[in-house]
């Protein structure tokens, strides 16, 4: 690892986390095609959790609402106030997203199987085909008009399958749970909106896990990186913020199938160069 590496790292983070081009799948060809012997784990967790403060930063006014909404809640409960009706929108999105993170817990018993599939070039550059496919596909999708009103559990529950399959390094996240949202007849704004919220537990518990894993190995992180992670996970925290609000523009407008070409052609140049053995670091 070096100063440049982590800046290169963590602008690419900041930028493939958001856009659906897939932030794991780029930082694992990057390290690959760097000469770095495996994957930083450690490194690109740290690098998700910076992302994550950038949008708890740009949806901060809805995660306060849910906040508040979390304590009315269990005010309302221990009273026995329970309002009548449907129950407030920041109410019910807390349930949606408790529900969307579900499937994730089917990935924890394999969580070391999938991050080692972020090692092989070739199946990294195969995944990136296919996000290239889901967002040709999802492009020409209809706009639909459910919210979180009145999205139901099942819809969520299928776009959490979609954040479990995006585990898988080289399958876009956002662009996967965008998707899978729009397919299922979400308004294009709250499947942006959704899939950003949703992303908070599973990065959140992703870093725990991560952090608790290092802990537990002794001498497992170098004093000497330390610098160079914060240097990277700033600037994917920066350049994360700003790209929410690309996104944003981007799924309203419906111009998200102009990244499957990219994927497409990142994809097959890297399959073709991790074919041939190529790197930009000489071996030895």
């Amino acid at each position: 690892m070096t100063y440049p590496l982590a800046v290169i790292l963590g602008v690419v983070q900041g930028v493939a986390e958001f856009l659906p081009i897939s932030s794991s799948g780029h930082l694992s060809l990057l390290q690959y095609y760097f000469g770095m012997e495996s994957n930083d784990n450690l490194f690109n967790i740290l690098l998700h959790f910076a992302t994550l403060v950038a949008v708890c930063i740009a949806y901060r006014r809805d995660i306060i609402e849910m906040i508040l909404e979390f304590f009315r809640a269990i005010r309302d409960i221990a009273t026995g106030r329970g309002e009548g009706g449907r129950p407030p929108e920041a109410r019910r999105l807390i349930l949606l997203i408790i529900v969307g993170t579900l499937p994730l817990l089917l990935v924890l018993p394999v969580k070391g199987w999938v991050e080692a599939f972020g090692n092989n070039p070739v199946f990294v550059s195969c995944a990136l085909l296919v996000t290239g496919c889901i967002l040709f596909v999802s492009d020409r999708m209809g706009t639909g008009h459910k919210t979180a009103r009145n999205a139901g559990l099942k819809d969520v529950l299928l776009v959490g399958v979609a954040q479990g399959l995006a585990t898988i390094p080289g399958i876009s996240r956002s662009g996967s749970t965008i998707s899978a949202g729009m397919a299922l007849g979400f308004d294009r704004k709250f499947a942006v909106r959704y899939s950003f919220l949703m992303s908070l537990p599973a990065v959140l518990g992703a870093t725990l896990l991560e952090v608790v894993d290092v802990a537990g190995e002794s001498g497992a992180v170098d004093p000497e990186l330390v610098p160079m992670y914060v240097v990277g996970m700033v600037l994917a925290g920066v350049v994360g913020y700003f790209s929410i609000k690309l996104v944003n523009l981007l799924a309203t407008k419906g111009k998200f199938g102009a990244f499957a070409y990219y994927c497409w052609i990142v994809g097959l140049l890297s399959l073709v160069g991790s074919l041939l053995g190529f790197t930009f670091v000489p071996a030895g």
